[in-house]
């Protein structure tokens, strides 16, 4: 009963009420339909990966990095700084259409980014989770596309 108990509380502790935590396949899915697939030469596997690294698959998530003077949005943490209308918006959105979970602005965006001249590597959480990984097939693993 006291362990149950516990573990409700550690629940609630865990994730914040009206936390949207997508499933990895979802995400896959999602970024299939929005047309990732092998965008710009990068699988799906890759911008799975990065959703992970970037957000834990949490499109709502808003990360104030104060060292970088920037805050990040949504899936892929898009910074607010260059991308959208809090800054130079490349993007020509609002920041807060990229936190909303159909990913629809998020995608859009994305391309945007990796048509630039670095590619994905524009996240460094590619760079050090992602590129050039022999694992890259695990995150669709199971996945119905």
């Amino acid at each position: 009963m006291k362990a149950s108990v516990v573990l409700s509380l550690i629940g609630y502790l865990v994730v914040p009420s009206g936390a949207v935590i997508l499933g990895r396949c979802v995400v896959a899915r999602r970024l299939h339909r929005g047309g990732l697939s092998n965008f710009e030469g990068y699988s799906l596997e890759n911008w799975v990966c990065l959703a992970y690294f970037e957000s834990k698959f949490n499109p709502v998530a808003v990360y104030e990095n104060l060292r970088g003077s920037y805050t990040g949005f949504g899936l892929f943490q898009i910074r607010d700084t260059d991308w959208c209308d809090k800054g130079k918006n490349l993007c020509h959105t609002a920041c807060s259409a990229l936190l909303r979970p159909d990913l629809k602005k998020t995608i859009e965006c994305a391309k945007i980014i990796v048509k630039g001249k670095h590619g994905m590597g524009a996240w460094p959480s590619w760079i050090l989770n992602c590129q050039n990984s022999d694992t890259l097939a695990r995150w669709l693993d199971g996945c119905r596309l």
